[in-house]
């Protein structure tokens, strides 16, 4: 009995040693891994041109914008989005609003606007409502026609959702970013616009500032900056390469065209120097069904390893592979979460027990934990100072988050439910309504 005993000790021990140091090598690496991009983040790669840019954008042969607004019932959001691009005149700028089939007045409300730049494209069923790719794709073939005798390197395409808000130089700024002939598409700052009112939506501005600050500034050196869904621009000739559908029918279709398109050949960019503003959701029923899309989408890209491996190299291949095998380790660390929510509770249970307990360790879980929390918290008052955020606040915020980013321990196993189940259908998020400024002026001009 004494060996049986001992042996199973040994077992123990062993296991838990194994655990321990798989648990710190997962820490270590994602650590050396923000390091690495928090340097990255620090050096332009294209010797400074979007800080020494200065002035308006040359006028020779003019960069026609289109911006693709897919919606689905969004008659409580669409005028003000519409509204809101319209507000600077300018003649090579168009709107074309994709209604996917809307069982509300969507469609109406963009017609009533009735400015000559803005086009309703209305889908019905049963095309309708096969995914927000197929409406771009769909969208996109009119753009092909309207635009074929233009070159096509001089047609931006970009994708607003029905409640984003450009910023009013966004447009400015996007012909900017395309100046270099090498840039194929251009992905814009993303901003919560309710973030003041909802502590929910406080942590997801945190989330999109610091990706933007850290990973998408970084991804610039490695040749794997990603396009989001909101506030991306890509040369109709970059899209061409893609072929006539270059957006997937995946639950992320942006994602998947961010990595399509770093293989082309052709640069994509991030331009923090303009930003979209976009509702947050304030239900956390709501975000962890927004963000199972989202990390159902993440797995499906799966598919693209093979094509990764092949037609991308160096920093950009192994970037990218990280991002694609990402939510498989995040799935992988909630086990850490949860090991770690038991030695606590072990170490409580002893505690009121009487038993001795060593506390030396709780410093280095905080560490290890909270310690990038700082580093966020610095990125982020960076860019709030200006609303009155003291370094303090934005350190409070940070530990919250540190927090949040434990969430994909939750909607990360309900997503790969779904993906094994074969389960990708959605229900949009549903959105809030918000008043509408009718003080916006929009002046009609020829297009």
């Amino acid at each position: 009995m004494t060996s049986f005993v001992l042996t199973t000790d040994l077992f123990v021990d062993g296991f838990d040693a194994v655990g321990y140091t798989a648990a710190v090598a997962m820490v270590v690496i994602a650590l050396i891994y923000l390091g690495l991009l928090l340097i990255s983040a620090g050096h332009d790669p294209y010797g400074h041109h979007r800080h020494t840019v200065s002035g308006p954008p040359r006028a020779a042969q003019p960069l026609h914008v289109v911006i693709l607004m897919p919606c689905l019932n969004e008659e409580t959001v669409i005028e003000a989005s519409v509204r809101r691009l319209l507000h600077t005149p300018d003649r090579y700028l168009s709107v074309i609003v994709v209604d996917d089939g809307s069982d509300d007045a969507t469609s109406e409300v963009v017609r009533a606007i009735g400015d000559p730049r803005v086009l309703v494209l209305r889908r019905e069923l049963p095309r309708a409502r096969q995914g927000k790719g197929e409406a771009l794709n769909d969208a996109l073939r009119v753009v092909r026609r309207h635009f074929g005798g233009i070159d096509p390197t001089r047609v931006v395409v970009g994708v607003v959702d029905a409640d984003g808000r450009l910023d009013a130089d966004a447009v400015v700024e996007a012909r900017r970013a395309f100046e270099p002939a090498r840039v194929g598409a251009v992905q814009m700052g993303v901003r919560i616009n309710n973030r003041v009112g909802s502590l929910l939506a406080r942590m997801q501005d945190m989330e999109f500032v610091i990706f933007t600050s850290v990973f998408q500034q970084g991804r610039r050196n490695f040749g794997s900056v990603g396009m989001g869904g909101n506030a991306q621009f890509v040369r109709l000739a970059a899209l061409d390469v893609l072929g006539a559908a270059p957006w997937s029918r995946s639950l992320t279709e942006d994602f998947d065209l961010g990595i399509r398109l770093n293989a082309t050949g052709w640069t994509n960019e991030y331009w923090g120097r303009a930003s979209v503003h976009q509702q947050g959701v304030t239900s956390m029923r709501r975000l962890v069904r927004q963000r199972t899309r989202w990390f159902q989408g993440n797995l499906q890209a799966r598919v693209m390893l093979g094509s990764i491996a092949r037609e991308l190299s160096g920093k950009a291949r192994a970037d990218t592979l990280w991002q694609v095998l990402s939510p498989y380790l995040l799935l992988a660390g909630s086990f850490l979460t949860l090991s770690f929510l038991i030695s606590l509770l072990l170490v409580l249970v002893n505690l009121m027990r009487g038993a001795f307990q060593p506390w030396g360790w709780v410093i280095t879980a905080y560490l290890l934990a909270f310690g990038p929390g700082y580093v966020y918290a610095y990125l982020y008052w960076r860019v709030e100072r200006s609303e009155g955020m003291s370094l303090l606040r934005s350190i409070g915020y940070s530990h919250l988050f540190v927090l949040y980013g434990l969430l994909p321990g939750i909607y990360g196993w309900r997503a790969l439910g779904r993906e094994i189940s074969g389960r990708s259908g959605w229900a949009k998020t549903a959105r809030e309504a918000e008043p509408c400024s009718r003080a916006v002026h929009t002046e009609e001009t020829p297009s």
